[in-house]
């Protein structure tokens, strides 16, 4: 059988992805090669040559990236700390940089015994996933109020079960109504939430545009909307010492503090960064 070098389909597939205006052409090249082959990215170097049919394969696949589809709809998964998620329409693609929100929310809580963890705005459950992963002893919980974002929660949140994960808790709900959790209130010890925060008609890449749901996006004319009844909420839920780490869009690297500050009972706000500088999570404590 025809056996050709996967560096050549490599290369024309780069060229492909970057003339399309995707960001990170030769990193998604690879990843749709690995998914293909049915291997890590790493071992790629170890399998010059492949058949003939992988590289139509993979020609396909690359075509549909350059059509802007997510690459983790064509791969099916995104991953968030040590696990992935399953994402596909109708629920929002997690991004590398909550990363950094998860990596600081963790290190709070790690001398926290048993922490009770609430994940707001769950989306496919990837924050609160990824927390019971890395805190066995943790009790989480997750609220979302779209159906079609929650039955993804679900599905992944079995999943993670039948890895072996402690089960979350996941909750039907809408974080800007009134009385949501309301049984958890002045109990959690932490509260995470990447909710909808755009402002309406900022113009975004069409991976956004065109696949993740409008309203886990967009957030009103500021992109505050959400955000501001996900404060009054924390200010509630947070026990004493408890913690808050909330994403945001670039823009409101002050605006999101001051929401934080303006409530009496929140203290040591900051403002947090993603490795390319731009404003990215704000944080407090309840006192």
């Amino acid at each position: 059988m025809n056996r050709q070098p996967i560096r050549l389909a490599l290369v024309e597939a780069e060229r492909m992805l970057t003339a399309a205006g995707v960001d990170s052409p030769r990193v998604d090249a690879e990843y749709l090669a690995a998914h293909v082959l049915g291997v890590e990215r790493s071992r790629l170097p170890l399998i010059p040559m492949v058949d003939q049919q992988v590289l139509e394969t993979l020609h396909k696949l690359v075509r549909r990236r350059a059509e802007r589809v997510p690459l983790q709809h064509i791969l099916g998964w995104s991953p968030m700390g040590a696990i992935t998620v399953d994402v596909g329409p109708g629920v929002f693609i997690p991004r590398p940089e909550t990363e950094f929100l998860l990596d600081w929310a963790l290190r709070q809580v790690r001398g926290v015994d048993r922490p009770v963890v609430v994940d707001l705005c769950t989306g496919s459950g990837v924050l609160a996933l990824a927390t019971a992963n890395a805190r066995p002893d943790a009790t989480v919980h997750a609220v979302e109020k779209d159906v079609d974002a929650l039955a993804w929660a679900r599905h992944n949140s079995d999943a993670r079960v039948l890895a072996g994960d402690t089960p979350i808790r996941l909750h039907a709900g809408d974080v800007t109504a009134p009385g949501v959790l309301v049984d958890l209130e002045g109990t959690v010890d932490l509260v995470l939430c990447n909710p909808p925060y755009v402002p309406e008609g900022t113009p975004v890449q069409p991976e956004v545009a065109d696949h993740d749901p409008h309203a886990a996006v967009f957030s009103g004319a500021d992109g505050l909307d959400v955000i501001r009844s996900v404060v009054a909420l924390t200010a509630r839920l947070l026990r004493s010492d408890g913690v808050v780490a909330i994403e945001h869009d670039d823009s409101h690297g002050e605006s999101v503090p001051a929401l934080l500050s303006a409530r009496r009972v929140l203290t040591d706000v900051a403002d947090h960064r993603d490795l390319a500088g731009r404003p990215r999570f704000a944080t407090a404590r309840k006192v």
